[in-house]
Parts: structure tokens; C-alpha cells; sequence
């Protein structure tokens, strides 16, 4: 029963890598469709959606099955919860792709706003963040998942920086808007992504330490900074 448990544990962690691979390549694709204005690398990225969404939809039932019929404890059971939750971050991470092949297409048919500096910066910065966050939970390191979490402000900065760019040209030439619509929604669902990396490093730390780190909730508790519990409805 032991040896079975352990090799369906083995299964669900295949499941997630092969799904975690998926995803980062995706990424990848879709920075190479938007820096380089290629359609087919933002089309290999729309054909593949579909496949990604039924990898995620087998970790969820894998999980809830070991859950119920297993009843695990401790380090399996955190590392169940923590592959449900990967699971779903990556999906999102694969819907956001998506997202970013769609803009590149789109944007691949109107003429250049402006040399891309910062989008690209911040994409090869946020696809840094997936490959260390799907490492971080493959070797089980912690330093390397608290790392990734660390760098989400530099993302967030970026996106900010983009932003108020592309608003100016906005407000200095109005033909300009479309374009510069599709580049900050670019903006955006790179600091998404970012945010998903963020999310699955704080699992890792989670499954390896069994500590909280979401919200700075660990920091509220050591040093006693957290609210009181509202009271309970009569």
C-alpha cells in the first residue's frame, strides 16, 4: 500500500513538471513573439492552451483522490495542498501566455510605437522568475523560492515605469493609443505572471518548511503586529 501511495505521489509530480515545462516554454515563446514580431512562435503558444488546461485539470483530481482515499499526513500532505496550488498558478501563467500572444499578433500588424526597452527587460527578468520558481520547487530550495519572492518588487517598479511611458505618448499624440493600450496590457500580464512565480515560490517555502510566508504573515507574527480575530456573528 506504502509503495503504491508513493509511486501515485511520484505520478502527480510528474504530472506537474511536464505541466511546469509547458508553461515556462510558453512564456518563453511569448517574449519571442513580442520582442521579434514573429506570428508563429504567439500561434505554437495558442495551439498548445488547450493541453496545459487538461494537465491542470488532472493534478486537481489526482489531488483531491490522495486526499480522500489516502488521508496523508504531514510532508505529503503539504506536498499535495502545495502541488494543487502550483498547479493552479501555472495555469494561470499558461492563460496569461495566451494573453501575450494575442497582444503580439496584434501588435505585429501596426508600425513600431518605440524601441522596446523596458518590456523587454522585464520580460527577460520575469521569465527568470518562472524557470527559478519551477527549480526552486523541483530540488526543494528554499533560498532560491525566498529569492524569487524578493524580486517581485523589481517587476511591479517596471510595470509602474511602462505605464506612466506609454501614457504620455498617449496624451502627446492620440494616434498613438492603440498601441500603446496593447503595450501596457503586455506590462500587465507580465507583472501577472510575476506574481504567480511569486505565489509558487511562497509554496515551495511552505512545502519545505511549513512556514507562511504569504501577506509578510510570518513577519506579522514574530513580531506580534497582527489584528485581532473580528468577532464571531450571533
Amino acid at each position: 500500500m506504502e509503495r503504491l501511495f508513493d509511486e501515485e505521489l511520484n505520478n502527480l509530480k510528474e504530472k506537474l513538471l511536464r505541466m511546469a515545462a509547458l508553461v515556462e516554454e510558453d512564456v518563453e515563446l511569448s517574449i519571442e513573439a513580442l520582442t521579434e514580431r514573429k506570428e508563429e512562435p504567439a500561434r505554437e503558444i495558442l495551439r498548445r492552451e488547450e493541453t496545459v488546461n487538461l494537465l491542470d485539470v488532472e493534478i486537481d483530481e489526482t489531488c483531491l483522490r490522495l486526499l480522500a482515499l489516502r488521508q496523508p499526513m504531514a510532508g505529503d500532505l503539504r506536498l499535495i495542498t502545495s502541488a494543487m496550488k502550483i498547479g493552479s498558478d501555472l495555469e494561470r501563467m499558461g492563460d496569461l501566455s495566451v494573453n501575450l500572444a494575442e497582444q503580439a499578433l496584434e501588435l505585429a500588424k501596426m508600425p513600431l510605437l518605440k524601441p522596446l526597452i523596458d518590456i523587454p527587460r522585464m520580460a527577460r527578468l520575469v521569465q527568470a522568475m518562472v524557470r527559478d520558481s519551477i527549480n526552486a520547487f523541483i530540488n526543494r530550495d528554499e533560498c532560491l523560492a525566498r529569492r524569487v519572492c524578493e524580486r517581485d518588487d523589481e517587476i511591479d517598479a517596471l510595470d509602474d515605469q511602462v505605464f506612466r511611458e506609454l501614457l504620455t505618448y498617449m496624451m502627446q499624440d492620440p494616434s498613438t493609443i492603440a498601441r500603446a493600450v496593447a503595450l501596457i496590457l503586455v506590462g500587465r500580464n507580465l507583472e501577472r505572471i510575476a506574481d504567480h512565480a511569486t505565489n509558487i515560490g511562497e509554496d515551495v517555502i511552505y512545502l519545505v518548511k511549513g512556514k507562511t510566508i504569504k501577506h509578510h504573515i510570518d513577519k506579522k507574527r514574530e513580531y506580534g503586529c497582527l489584528p485581532d480575530a473580528p468577532p464571531a456573528k450571533v
